[in-house]
C-alpha cells in the first residue's frame, strides 16, 4: 500500500522535488557516460570558431538586442498605460482599447512582427521609419502594450479605493488623481511583473530576424543564424544562449528580490 497519501501535502511536495532531481541526474550521468564528448566539443564548443565571433557577438549583436528590448518596452510601457487607462475609462475609447488588446494578445507575435515589417508597406505602402529594426520595435511596442496593459490594469485595481475618494475630496479632478495618486502606487505593485514582462520581450527580440537586417542592425539570433550558415559548425548557437542567459539570468534574479520586497504580506 502506498504511503504517499498519508503524507502531508508539504512532505509530499518535497518527496516529488526529490524525486524529480533524482530524474534529472540520473538523466545527467547518462548523457556524460555515452555522449561523443570529442564530437560534441567540436561541434558545440568549438574555440576558434567562438573566438571568430568576439567582439561582434558584443559590440553589435547584444548591443542591438538591447537597444531593441530598451525601446520597446519604455515604448510599449507608455502605450500600457494608455490603454489599461482607457479601458478602466469604458465607453466606446474603453471598448476600442479592450480590442486592441485582446487582438494583439491573440495573435502570435512573429505575425505581428511581420504586418509591421511587409504587411503595412505593400498594403498601404507605407514603410516605417528605421526599415527592419523601425518595424520590428513598433511591433514589439504593440505586443508589449497589449500584454503590460493588463497589468497595469491590474495594477490599477490594486490601489485602495480611498486613495482615490481622498484626492477627489481635496478638489484633484479624475485625470489628477489617476496620474498624481492612482498610478504612482500602481507602477509600485506592477514593478515584479513588469521586469518579467522585460525578460519575455528580450527574449522575444529573437523573432525580429523576420524584418530582415542589415550586417550592422542584427540581434543576437540573427547574429548566430548566420554565424551557423559561415561556419558550418553550430558553436554560434551556443554563444548565443550563454549571452542572453548573461542578461536573463540577473533579471529573473532581480524579479524574485523584487516580489519578496514589494510583497505586502512580508
Amino acid at each position: 500500500m502506498s504511503v504517499l497519501p498519508y503524507l502531508k501535502p508539504t512532505a509530499r511536495k518535497r518527496l516529488g522535488r526529490i524525486g524529480s532531481y533524482a530524474i534529472g541526474l540520473a538523466l545527467i550521468l547518462v548523457v556524460v557516460a555515452f555522449a561523443d564528448w570529442p564530437h560534441i566539443q567540436k561541434v558545440f564548443f568549438n574555440p576558434s570558431v567562438a573566438m571568430k565571433m568576439w567582439p561582434a557577438i558584443l559590440i553589435v549583436a547584444l548591443k542591438n538586442t538591447l537597444i531593441y528590448t530598451v525601446s520597446s518596452f519604455v515604448l510599449g510601457s507608455l502605450l500600457a498605460v494608455l490603454l489599461a487607462v482607457l479601458k478602466l475609462a469604458g465607453g466606446p475609447l474603453g471598448w476600442a482599447a479592450s480590442a486592441f488588446i485582446e487582438l494583439f494578445r491573440g495573435i502570435p507575435a512573429l505575425l505581428t512582427i511581420y504586418a509591421a515589417a511587409y504587411v503595412l508597406p505593400i498594403a498601404f505602402g507605407f514603410q516605417l521609419p528605421g526599415e527592419g529594426p523601425g518595424a520590428g520595435i513598433v511591433a514589439l511596442t504593440i505586443v508589449t502594450g497589449a500584454y503590460a496593459a493588463e497589468i497595469v490594469r491590474a495594477g490599477i485595481q490594486a490601489v485602495a479605493p480611498g486613495q482615490a475618494e481622498a484626492a477627489r475630496s481635496l478638489g484633484l479632478s479624475s485625470g489628477q488623481t489617476m496620474f498624481w495618486v492612482v498610478l504612482p502606487q500602481a507602477m509600485r505593485i506592477v514593478i515584479p511583473p513588469m521586469t518579467n514582462e522585460f525578460v519575455m520581450l528580450l527574449k522575444d527580440t529573437s523573432l525580429l530576424y523576420i524584418a530582415g537586417f542589415t550586417v550592422i542592425q542584427k540581434e543576437l539570433t540573427t547574429f548566430g543564424q548566420d554565424a551557423v550558415s559561415t561556419t558550418g559548425n553550430a558553436t554560434p548557437i551556443v554563444m548565443v544562449a550563454i549571452s542572453y542567459l548573461v542578461v536573463t539570468l540577473p533579471l529573473t534574479y532581480l524579479v524574485g528580490l523584487l516580489e519578496k520586497k514589494l510583497d505586502p504580506k512580508r
